[in-house]
């Protein structure tokens, strides 16, 4: 960590050059294990070119990002601990919404411009070379540059997403007239139609994003790691537009990572929740930060039997048995926001349920969205942001007064939370309605959570 900054007081910086690759998509498969403290996994990354890359490059000039090269300036050399002992990770595959061991560092076998293989276990330091002479200058290779921390990065990796079934779809309707057919550029022609497809289309582009994030790799990609960022890059790419525009990374967390909290319930059972603070989720994965990169993202989480998983998302998760003791959850959500609104909770939760409702309840009807795609165009001229499945464009979503929800326990405090919570958050839920109107979101979940939970809400 850098020792002039303290995330109590200080801005985190902002690492990621959006302005040059900005991620549309995440997709997370992800191991929780409570016995080494340690979410083991994958993510997979759908980039669509920056916009400053685009509107430089049509002018035949190139400019550097300087708020990106200040940021750079602010990094102190610190050694990567890289876990040595093998992880029993628990498998269950994540949904939705980090871990390094201390210890001797391996002998530093980087190239001359710092930059670390796959096959070599320890990520390296990053180079101090200037930004914009590895970016846009002469023949150096463009570096893609994103948001982490407290991470121990495995192996970065090129996805080929012109390997999965039906994907000819997007390659037919694509302009290729001016694009070689090169099969790099062909892949990213592929990712740049599915992350663009209008929001009618959500469904089907949720199943292409789930099947090209299971495609084989492609070559393995150039990383190395700072206190701040993980710098990626391919040997020969110098451009924004040519580098690889669906990459899968793997990496596993650090029991003491900032953005993630493993402790015990009121009942004494073990958990782990985002903490939202004081790094955003950095330590959970790599991620872009700035204001401007809003992303989707979906998530299947694998954990032991008896551990209940929830995440941000807009689908009421149920687990899938994977084997006799590991069980599987799936979120997803369509509605871009920060990589920082991203949430988990993973513990021995009990839903609570009430077994006669009030009338006051029985309005609780979930409306998916679904079954409320024929009204999406409702009232589409009252919203002003990038397009996406917005329930405020549905007329039935407009008169949703309580949405479906869930409520989640500690053990010990289920009975207490059935008599008193239950009766509450309908009405909650209506009065914000009145106030406020439609709810942007379709569902909700209320998690009790361990006394030391020390953040805001978990978005």
């Amino acid at each position: 960590m850098d020792p002039q900054l303290d995330p109590m007081k200080d801005d985190l910086p902002l690492m990621a050059n959006t302005n040059y690759m900005l991620v549309k998509h995440y997709v997370l498969d992800l191991d929780v294990d409570f016995k080494s403290k340690v979410i083991e996994g994958s993510i997979v990354l759908f980039f669509e070119t920056g916009s400053r890359y685009r509107k430089t490059s049509s002018t035949g000039k190139e400019c550097c990002q300087s708020e990106f090269d200040q940021s750079r300036k602010m990094r102190a050399p610190e050694p990567c601990h890289i876990p040595m002992t093998n992880v029993s990770a628990c498998s269950s595959k994540m949904e939705y919404n980090g871990f390094a061991v201390s210890g001797k560092g391996e002998e530093d076998t980087s190239d001359e411009n710092g930059n670390h293989s796959n096959n070599e276990q320890a990520s390296g330091i990053s180079s101090s070379k200037d930004c914009c002479d590895r970016e846009n200058h002469g023949n150096k290779d463009f570096v893609l540059v994103l948001d982490c921390c407290d991470l121990s990065v495995l192996k970065v990796e090129e996805v080929d997403v012109a390997a999965v079934s039906g994907i000819e779809k997007f390659t037919r309707s694509a302009k290729l007239t001016n694009v070689s057919k090169e099969l790099g550029n062909l892949r990213n022609q592929i990712v740049h139609e599915l992350v663009t497809l209008p929001a009618n289309r959500w469904k089907e582009q949720l199943y292409y994003f789930t099947h090209c994030s299971q495609a084989p790799g492609c070559g393995e990609l150039l990383f190395t790691t700072g206190p701040w960022s993980l710098e990626i890059r391919k040997s020969g790419i110098q451009t924004p537009a040519d580098f690889p525009h669906a990459i899968r990374i793997w990496y596993k967390t650090n029991p003491d990572g900032r953005s993630v909290a493993w402790t015990t319930d009121q009942s004494g059972r073990p958990c782990v929740y985002t903490m939202g603070s004081p790094i955003n989720n950095r330590a959970l994965f790599p991620c872009q930060e700035p204001p401007i990169a809003l992303s989707t993202w979906q998530a299947s989480v694998r954990t032991a039997a008896g551990f209940v998983v929830l995440m941000s998302g807009e689908n009421s998760a149920e687990p899938v048995q994977l084997q006799e003791d590991i069980l599987s959850w799936y979120y997803y959500v369509s509605m871009p926001m920060p990589a920082s609104t991203f949430t988990i909770a993973v513990g021995c939760w009990q839903e609570v349920k009430q077994q006669s409702f009030p009338a006051a309840m029985q309005t609780n009807t979930e409306f998916s969205l679904p079954s409320l795609q024929d009204d999406f165009r409702w009232h589409e001229e009252m919203c002003g942001h990038v397009e996406y499945p917005c329930r405020f464009q549905n007329a039935a979503a407009n008169l949703q007064a309580v949405i479906p929800y869930r409520v989640f326990s500690p053990w010990c405090l289920m009975e207490r939370c059935e008599e008193c919570l239950l009766q509450l958050i309908p009405q909650c839920l209506s009065a914000a309605h009145a106030t406020l109107g439609t709810h942007p979101f379709s569902r909700l979940d209320v998690l009790i959570v361990p006394s030391n939970f020390s953040s805001l809400g978990m978005a």
